[in-house]
């Protein structure tokens, strides 16, 4: 009778075992075996971290193995089980993996196919077909589509982490890794021994320098001695924590009526503020978003404040980016006046300061929260609600969108929630941060969130014009690197553009994100109209998403 070697590896994350019955039955093209116990007498199997091997011998010959099932069954109690992946070796010598990498909990039943990425059209039986669609139908249950706030790209259905489906939780490593790395970023800063401080208002700068008294770091210690001076302000634009904003200004707004005169003894070139512009050589940074939006007004005992400042900087002849002229607001008039670095020192300075927070604000809600957190989260979703894990973009994405939906949830229940920590901390609590992700989503998209495309309508691509934009010359190589090899993983599977148009998957793939992710925003039409972007490596000319889906989206677009 033919035998089949069937080699069942477990997790390695703690408590990844079972003690539970696991059993496992064949299925191939000429039939189906009989359910088999796996278990070895006097051995206790499927302990954290185990391979273990068994023999299953069947009746005839199952022919090719499509698909396996496992059962877990309860011993004792209700004791979860990791699965890794199951490995089989026919008769024949041949090896078929089948990959799992989920956790299996209650009384279940997993049906798991061999682990070859296959697009739609490469399945011919009806058997994996209908795996195939009933993967779909039940992810669709558990990942569903949920409005966090108005205007907010849709979000995954969990009140709360412990919600969440249990494959995309944190695992109990990573909670403890939150706990050691806050600790140990503690002890860095030495900060122990005045946390009173630290969670507390300053009121002097002579602060920093008692709080962060043994900073080691080189850059660091520079900052601390520079950041007064207006090199390293505008240096800070290049490569700060938030170098996505400054752009090279081609005409000088209305709204910010700077004259010659009162930047002349800034410029260097003996050109006018017009031909500097003209020149390539003025940049600005607008925080026009801020503008309208509530400070935090949660503690009636603190007032709190908010800026929608313009910064006008300037190239000089050491090819330095400093600032020559800032408005703390967008309306001009005598209440708003335009600050200059020939001002008296301190209200220079101020000036500076209030940009900064300005840029801080824009940089924890916009920049962070929504064009990194909630963007991917979008982006997770879809494709666990869209795409079987046989398919192989799933496979190219699944590793980079680990812990994405389970630290989105962590946020909204404890940090961006009422009462959270934005709240407590941010003049941009109470409401404001959530006022700055509804305006920045009316103008998301998706051509910005592509890094060459973004950095070159910015004005800031020539490395000539603006030598020291680290951030634009890593985020390229980087940027490269990974289109590299996502377009060489996408060629194996779709070698013309008709192979692109006839996935439906991948169709409803790019529909979930655009019509229920992105609320069907017009300005991230480009989902339509330049798909080729969306993957970052599509055919040559192939649209990833089919014009004829919009005609679904005005009558779907409401339902979640």
């Amino acid at each position: 009778m033919p035998s089949y070697t069937v080699t069942v590896a477990t997790g390695n994350q703690w408590f990844a075992g079972t003690d539970d019955y696991v059993y496992l039955s064949l299925e191939g093209t000429a039939g189906c075996s009989e359910r088999h116990l796996l278990d070895k007498p006097f051995y206790n199997d499927f302990e954290r971290g185990a391979v273990d091997s068994y023999d299953v011998t069947v009746e005839e010959d199952l022919g090719e193995i499509q698909l396996i099932k496992i059962e877990k069954r309860k011993y004792w109690y209700q004791d979860d089980w990791y699965l890794k992946y199951i490995t089989v070796k026919t008769p024949m010598g041949d090896y078929l993996e089948f990959p799992c990498y989920r956790w299996i909990t209650d009384e279940k039943e997993v049906v798991l196919r061999d682990g070859r990425a296959k697009l739609p059209r490469d399945d011919k039986t009806q058997i994996l077909k209908q795996h195939r669609r009933k993967e779909l139908e039940t992810r669709q249950k558990m990942y569903r589509w949920k409005e966090w706030h108005p205007g907010f790209p849709l979000s995954i259905d969990a009140h709360s982490h412990s919600d969440l489906p249990r494959d995309i939780q944190f695992d109990n490593e990573k909670g403890i890794d939150f706990i050691l790395n806050y600790s140990k970023a503690m002890e860095n800063l030495y900060i122990n021994r005045f946390m009173h401080m630290f969670q507390s208002s300053w009121s002097d700068f002579a602060d920093f320098e008692r709080i962060f008294v043994r900073i080691s770091n080189t850059i660091s210690e520079y900052v601390m001695q520079h950041w007064k001076e207006d090199f390293m302000f505008g240096y800070q634009f290049l490569n700060g924590c938030n170098p996505v904003l400054i752009r090279r200004c081609t005409e000088i707004p209305k709204k910010l009526p700077v004259t010659m005169d009162m930047v002349e003894c800034s410029l260097e070139r003996n050109l006018t503020l017009e031909q500097e512009v003209k020149a390539g050589n003025i940049f600005i940074v607008d925080y026009e978003l801020l503008d309208g939006v509530d400070a935090n007004k949660t503690d009636p005992c603190t007032i709190q404040y908010l800026a929608a400042p313009i910064c006008l900087l300037y190239k000089n002849l050491e090819n330095k980016i400093v600032p020559i002229a800032i408005q703390l607001g967008q309306k001009p008039g005598p209440d708003n006046p335009i600050f200059l670095p020939s001002d008296a020192t301190y209200d220079w300075l101020l000036a500076k300061i209030w940009v900064r927070s300005s840029d801080f604000h824009i940089h924890q809600t916009v920049t962070h929260l929504l064009r990194t957190h909630l963007v991917s989260e979008v982006f997770s979703i879809a494709m666990f609600r869209q795409l079987p894990a046989v398919h192989p973009l799933f496979k190219l994405l699944v590793p980079h969108m680990r812990f994405t939906i389970a630290i989105n949830t962590k946020a909204r229940e404890q940090l961006i929630c009422e009462c959270g920590l934005f709240d407590k901390a941010n003049a941009t609590g109470g409401g404001g941060h959530v006022q700055m992700v509804q305006k920045a989503m009316k103008d998301l998209t998706y051509n910005s969130l592509c890094f060459p495309e973004e950095i070159k309508a910015k004005g800031m691509d020539s490395k000539e014009d603006i030598p020291y934009y680290y951030y634009r010359d890593d985020g390229i190589k980087v940027w490269e690197a990974i289109k590299s090899f996502a377009e060489d993983v996408i060629h194996i599977y779709y070698e013309s553009d008709e192979v692109v148009c006839e996935d439906v998957e991948l169709q409803a793939f790019v529909k979930d994100i655009y019509v229920y992710g992105m609320r069907g925003v017009k300005a991230s039409a480009c989902l339509i109209a330049e798909p080729r972007t969306f993957i970052m490596c599509s055919r040559s000319v192939a649209p990833w998403y089919d014009p004829s889906l919009l005609a679904l989206q005005t009558e779907e677009k409401g339902s979640i």
